[in-house]
């Protein structure tokens, strides 16, 4: 993998669109009023197995080919999906053992998607023949630009027999034999020590974190494998210049991302974001579902894991416009959003925005899942403001050709991790309850801390860590968070302590170095391998199930900071003391200490920092961020990245009220067409953005990261 690789696709703007499922279907409008929005993509095909295939064999490939002969004559291309995430009524009557089992002797039930076991030769022979009679009639059309290949793969464990056998041969493959399988995953416990494969249970009651962390990446490996299945297939009938996706959707329970896409042409990813006041940047708000984001930080993690696909830019093939959700919860943007949050992706890589969808649905399951159209097929606010935004990008043209994000902070993402902590979480809900999603308190709060600082973020995957070396990691990036790396190897977290020694900053957060590649907890002192470089150690910690206050001891921490969630009880062997519990009794600890090892330096975070207390870090960490130069009221942020060897800021005002910032240098104002002089006083009304383009080459500041000094 090349992490710094660009795809040549160029900025593209559109929506799904689904002709079969309108009521009374006007092609012609429909098609004048997206070229009129300047869209130049739709999405076509994915969802309607039963209509490509309405009868066994029997296969109606017509109705389409007047969406893509429309298209392609106002230069709009058109992604076809291959339809194989609904199956159709005929194909699960005909075959019921195809259903995906949610539990082992327990199908799920039919009138929903993608439940169907995706490893079934009968499912893998039909989804085999549909993709090859759509493929065979529409690949060459001129219209066509891709394919994405299924719909948000892994959308749940499978626990059918097949599936479970299949799961033997891997262990097989992968331990060898049972003893090694016995002490890898320390079976002696509770008497679990097995005498041959067959005495292996099924997962359903399994309470041992080894065998789950196995069960889940055996699962991964096969979405992997059913994705690539199908990539593989296309290629035979597409053009060279024709790509293949999938839409991505994050942390469903049975994909790994970054493996996923390696066996495609293009990473693409859907954002889901919570709107109205959770795109206001001074509130913390809980999301309006577990699959929407919420707040700023969380709409910038979609676009920056987005780019962690593949380390390069990527597309985003679905997005919310009018309120996106059930039928008992409406929240539309405000005005002004659908440009913010647009432009926000943009910035940190997105190249190109496609919205879920054209019309809004007058049946089914997300009949309140808005479009560019409301339910009266008129064109409105929604279609004004997506009109206006296509014109945004229009003009930014070739402007972001090669374009990469910047990044003051890399953060380390474990899939092994995050799977193992949504099934063994190490944090726990005031109540005493657990918290599945302990992986992304931790890793999250460390991301938000970069945006509250004023600073920019990057992810980088486990995987794509181990093809780095060290010094490399340490030159592209002098700031590395290593949070919540639990389910890690030796040689890992060396390279981490080796990162240091090169000259980075390491930045070592809760459960790093505690666990190792089996989910086991490590024979040594903890944190394992990076603990000496950072000069600590510990043997206790404490759940916090409220936060508790923390104060500054050499580095400067404001008000209300706290920690939250968690806390080491650090020992200090030979390091310097940054903040402190102020509490009668975690008193005893620090929360944050650091040492300079090597060319570098290693800094312990032994709690989940708050918004105060990470931007605290992070300012402290990263004193001038690529954005320093640039004054601007609180609730404005300045994202940027490189084009073409200029450098283009990306200025929103994240609040209700008008805010300004002032330019620090001559800027092109890429929207309004004018240039800006050095100390202009930007003017940006309620959720308004900017693009604005250096007129000189980017001279990035030598950004003193605490490896100097405290």
């Amino acid at each position: 993998m090349t992490i710094t690789a660009q795809h040549p696709h160029p900025l593209r703007f559109g929506a799904a669109y689904y002709p079969e499922y309108q009521p009374s279907l006007d092609l012609e409008r429909d098609l004048d009023l997206m070229r009129a929005a300047h869209f130049n993509v739709i999405r076509v095909g994915e969802s309607v197995w039963s209509t490509w295939e309405p009868r066994n064999g029997e296969f109606d490939l017509e109705w389409l080919q007047p969406v893509l002969d429309g298209a392609h004559a106002r230069g709009i291309g058109v992604i076809l999906g291959t339809p194989t995430y609904a199956v159709p009524p005929w194909l699960w009557r005909t075959y019921p053992e195809i259903a995906g089992d949610v539990a082992t002797g327990r199908p799920q039930g039919w009138g929903r998607r993608q439940e169907v076991d995706i490893t079934h030769a009968a499912f893998r022979f039909h989804a085999e023949r549909v993709i090859r009679a759509v493929m065979a009639r529409y690949a060459a059309h001129p219209a066509v630009i891709g394919v994405q290949v299924d719909n948000e793969p892994g959308a749940m464990l499978l626990h059918n027999h097949n599936t479970f056998v299949g799961f033997l041969d891997w262990l097989r493959e992968r331990y060898g034999d049972v003893e090694t399988l016995n002490r890898a995953w320390g079976l002696v416990y509770w008497s679990h020590r097995i005498g041959d494969w067959s005495e292996l249970w099924c997962p359903d009651g399994n309470l041992q974190p080894q065998y789950a962390l196995a069960w889940r990446r055996y699962q991964d490996e096969l979405v992997t494998g059913f994705i690539g299945w199908q990539a593989d297939l296309v290629r035979q009938y597409m053009r060279d210049d024709q790509f293949v996706t999938t839409c991505v959707a994050l942390d469903r329970p049975a994909v790994h991302e970054e493996q996923v896409v390696r066996r495609l042409d293009v990473p693409a990813l859907n954002a889901y974001h919570g709107v109205e006041e959770h795109l206001d940047l001074a509130r913390q708000l809980t999301r309006p579902d577990h699959w929407i984001r919420t707040g700023v930080a969380g709409l910038l993690e979609l676009g920056d894991r987005g780019y962690a696909l593949r380390q390069e830019r990527f597309l985003v093939t679905e997005t919310n416009l009018q309120s996106i959700n059930w039928w008992w919860q409406h929240f539309p943007p405000y005005p002004g959003q659908i440009r913010q949050s647009a432009l926000a992706l943009i910035a940190r890589g997105a190249s190109m925005i496609e919205y879920w969808h054209w019309h809004t649905l007058h049946f089914g399951t997300e009949t309140y899942w808005g479009g560019v159209l409301p339910h009266s097929q008129v064109p409105g606010r929604i279609y004004a403001e997506v009109s206006a935004l296509g014109d945004v990008l229009a003009g930014l043209g070739d402007r972001l050709d090669g374009y990469t994000p910047d990044a003051d902070v890399a953060l380390l993402y474990s899939t092994d991790s995050k799977q193992s902590f949504e099934d063994f979480p190490p944090l726990c809900n005031a109540d005493g309850s657990p918290r599945a999603s302990a992986y992304h308190d931790i890793v999250d709060a460390f991301h938000a801390a970069v945006l509250h600082a004023g600073a920019q973020a990057r992810f980088l995957h486990a995987e794509q860590w181990d093809e780095l070396t060290a010094s490399d990691a340490a030159r592209r990036f002098p700031v590395l968070v290593a949070a919540a790396f639990y389910v890690a190897t030796t040689g890992q977290l060396g390279k981490l302590r080796a990162y240091a020694a090169a000259g980075g900053h390491l930045v070592v957060g809760p459960r790093t170095g505690y666990g190792d590649e089996e989910s086991r907890a490590r024979f040594a002192i903890a944190p394992d391998v990076v603990g000496p470089a950072g000069g600590v150690h510990y043997e206790e910690f404490t759940s916090l199930r409220s936060p508790v206050a923390v104060v500054g001891e050499g580095m400067a921490v404001s008000g209300g900071a706290a920690g939250q969630w968690w806390a080491d009880h650090l020992l200090v062997d030979d390091a310097d003391v940054l903040a402190r519990y102020d509490h009668p009794q975690l008193g005893r600890f620090p929360a944050v200490t650091t040492r300079a090892h090597g060319r570098g330096r290693v800094t312990y975070v032994g709690t989940v920092p708050d918004r105060t207390l990470g931007a605290d870090l992070v300012r402290h960490l990263v004193p001038t961020p690529v954005a320093a130069a640039w004054r601007r009221d609180t609730p404005v942020t300045v994202l940027s990245g490189v084009a073409n060897g200029t450098r283009v800021h990306f200025v929103h005002n994240w609040s209700r009220s008008v805010a300004h910032a002032v330019t620090p240098h001559g800027v092109d104002d890429l929207v309004g067409g004018v240039p800006l002089p050095a100390g202009h006083r930007l003017t940006l009304d309620p959720w308004d953005s900017l693009v604005l383009a250096d007129t000189t080459p980017p001279t990035d500041p030598v950004r003193q990261s605490a490896t100097q000094g405290k």
